[in-house]
């Protein structure tokens, strides 16, 4: 029978910080909390059930609580911004339009947005300094679904979702929702939710316009499992440690 080496290694104890202080800092709880984690092994190091007196390097070590991923390098920002309309997704502009630094004043650190919204979108983009989350959440193999919250023509014909999930054939190719409801209609116009794991340039305005509802507004409401929720136009704020949890569970990390 193998052994096991969680149990029978001994404690790694060079260099970096004691792994409690460390998941303390990282908002887990008190050191003693963080301790008793340790004690009944519910903490993992680079894939490794931790121990006791182990030290790690915060900046490099993949640390996971209860099987969730905790960010514990103090350099890494993760933030949701409500891009309002008229905005460019781009940090700054050569052309001088208002862009997504204009409303990051308070943030010291250099983020880049994660995946765009045109500037006539608005609604939920992410920014973040972690490249290889940045990447995984928009590489299609991944498939992170995003959902948008459509102002379309209407009314809307009881088959258009059925023929959105089945599929519609675009000019660079085939497209299709996951899920499609009419949320309300209010004479000539509707609202209509859609998500989707694609991020295919104007794909949702294309789609729509294909069966026939062509956009006026579009907003994203979801990346994921971060949601806009009530975050007012321009604003941004940090993602919670469960938020960027689900994040990195969201990518298979």
């Amino acid at each position: 029978m193998p052994r096991d080496d969680s149990r029978t290694a001994e404690p790694r104890t060079a260099g970096g910080e004691r792994l409690q202080k460390v998941l303390a800092a990282a908002g887990v709880g008190s050191r003693r909390a963080c301790e008793d984690l340790i004690f009944r092994r519910r903490v993992t190091v680079d894939g490794r059930v931790a121990q006791l007196g182990d030290k790690v390097d915060p900046a490099s070590a993949v640390i996971h609580v209860d099987g969730e991923r905790l960010v514990t390098d103090t350099r890494l920002v993760y933030l949701a911004m409500n891009k309002p309309r008229g905005v460019v997704s781009t940090m700054a502009d050569e052309k001088g339009r208002t862009a997504l630094a204009d409303f990051l004043g308070r943030v010291e650190e250099r983020v880049y947005h994660v995946g765009r919204l045109d500037a006539d979108s608005e609604g939920l983009l992410l920014l973040t300094n972690d490249g290889t989350l940045a990447h995984r959440l928009t590489h299609p193999s991944y498939g992170v679904p995003k959902t948008y919250l459509c102002e379309v023509a209407g009314p809307v014909k009881r088959n258009v979702g059925r023929i959105l999930k089945a599929g519609v054939e675009l000019e660079d190719g085939p497209a299709r929702v996951d899920e499609f409801r009419v949320v309300d209609t209010l004479g000539r116009t509707a609202q209509v939710e859609l998500t989707l794991h694609e991020g295919r340039k104007h794909i949702v305005r294309r789609l729509l316009d294909e069966v026939g509802h062509p956009v006026s507004r579009l907003v994203r409401t979801s990346i994921g499992p971060i949601r806009l929720g009530d975050l007012r136009a321009g604003r941004t704020r940090r993602l919670t440690n469960a938020e960027i949890a689900a994040l990195f569970k969201a990518v298979g990390d």
